[in-house]
């Protein structure tokens, strides 16, 4: 699915940021593909660049057994600000979509989250390392007290890597050198096997509509 916009004045100035969407409960747009649908949408409107947006995926949620299954899909825009300017606006549609953060790992209305932006590495290559490098149980019982990027974990997660391979299969890792094909390929199958398109869910040409 693509929505477009205009072209801006500045050819030039863009970075692609890459975005996972998910949720595993329902919202007042309805169930979990269209709070997605919808999320989508509302992100367009504010951040005012063209995405392009991958199939929507069904899958178990994650870690096993927290939640009803997720509806998830991942997006590309091209954008002018920082990665803070974009989390912000992120952060803000989740809550206006009634997400709450009290516990981790809850069943979520709504889940966006900033996979990366270009070759940026933040805040450092140093702590981007140390994130990402750290096992898989230990990084379940900490989270980051600053914004990571690359996502530190988006390498490990099928649920992340395969809608992200409809939109950006060449994009590297700016710290590992990996395309977002070779991470999925190095995950073994039987961390795919459960992340099934939704039927119907094919790649749209969607006109933007500006505010009035």
């Amino acid at each position: 699915m693509t929505v477009s916009l205009p072209s801006a004045d500045c050819h030039n100035c863009f970075t692609q940021a890459l975005v996972a969407v998910g949720s595993n409960v329902s919202s007042a747009s309805g169930p979990p593909e269209a709070t997605v649908a919808e999320a989508v949408a509302e992100l367009a409107r504010r951040a005012g660049q063209t995405l392009r947006v991958s199939r929507f995926f069904r899958n178990p949620a994650f870690p096993a057994g927290s939640g009803p299954d997720f509806v998830n899909a991942a997006l590309a825009l091209d954008w002018t600000g920082s990665a803070e300017d974009l989390l912000d606006i992120l952060h803000r549609i989740e809550a206006d979509f009634g997400r709450t953060r009290r516990q981790r790992w809850a069943a979520r209305v709504l889940d966006l989250d900033l996979l990366a932006l270009g070759d940026t590495v933040l805040p450092d290559a140093a702590t981007q390392d140390r994130w990402r490098e750290i096992p898989a149980d230990t990084a379940a019982q900490a989270a980051p007290d600053r914004i990571i990027v690359p996502h530190p974990r988006l390498q490990e997660r099928g649920f992340v890597l395969v809608p992200l391979a409809d939109i950006a299969p060449d994009w590297r890792h700016p710290r590992t050198g990996q395309s977002v094909s070779a991470m999925l390929s190095a995950l073994p199958p039987d961390a795919l096997c459960e992340i099934v398109p939704i039927a119907g869910s094919l790649p749209l040409s969607i006109p933007h509509v500006a505010d009035k």
